[in-house]
């Protein structure tokens, strides 16, 4: 009866959970791949049904968020405070909400790419997804951070995590910049409202690493208080 008492004041950790929803926001920006494999080929068939395999993983991402939220403890005992973890939620959920949009729109428009545009999207969208699973990396290792008491070893791993985020979410910047270059130097010869969408989905992959790098940048300022 006792151990009930003190279990119902501590409440469920949230932790397991909020890894659980990372796990599910990774394997929906992962899709992207053969997502766009399809798209550079012209396989619109394929292609509509990654982006309906995308849209089903960023649904069940969404049901674990909203069961996150509804049932995160409010208890005073917890290790970290209740608003950060849902700010961590919230930056977890762009990433998949953004990857579905990605998707979405590609589809709904049969958008094409220039021909030469293939390498550089494709390790545009590799490396983006490398920065979500560098996020990810580092949210498994807070309930090591819980029982260290945010201290020792375990914060300067999850540091070192956090600056390899950092490099790759550069990384992702560096090929946003040559791409957007190389649409700038051929858009005169394209339809100006295909180059308005296809300067919308350059930007919408780079906010894939920036939300990424907003994940980890939360985690800092957890581990800095």
């Amino acid at each position: 009866m006792a151990f009930t008492t003190i279990s119902n004041m501590f409440g469920a950790s949230p932790i397991r959970p909020l890894q659980k929803h990372m796990e599910s926001v990774q394997a929906c920006i992962t899709q992207l791949m053969p997502f766009f494999d399809a798209v550079l080929t012209g396989d619109w068939d394929e292609a509509r049904k990654q982006q309906a395999e995308i849209s089903r993983l960023e649904n069940a991402a969404d049901d674990l968020k909203r069961e996150l939220r509804l049932n995160m403890p409010r208890s005073l005992f917890m290790a970290m405070s209740r608003r950060d973890l849902l700010e961590v939620l919230t930056m977890q959920d762009k990433i998949a909400n953004k990857a579905k949009d990605i998707a979405g729109l590609i589809t709904g428009r049969e958008m094409g790419f220039p021909a030469d545009f293939g390498p550089l999207l494709k390790a545009f969208v590799a490396r983006s997804i490398d920065a979500s699973a560098q996020a990810q990396k580092a949210i498994n290792e807070l309930d090591e951070l819980v029982e260290t008491g945010f201290r020792g070893n375990e914060v300067q791993l999850v540091e070192a995590m956090i600056h390899k985020l950092d490099e790759i979410e550069s990384d992702t910047d560096t090929i946003q910049v040559k791409i957007r270059s190389s649409l700038f130097a051929i858009e005169n010869e394209l339809n100006p409202v295909d180059v308005m969408f296809l300067y919308r989905i350059i930007d919408w992959i780079g906010d894939l690493g920036d939300l990424a790098q907003r994940v980890g940048s939360r985690l800092e300022l957890m581990l800095a208080r």
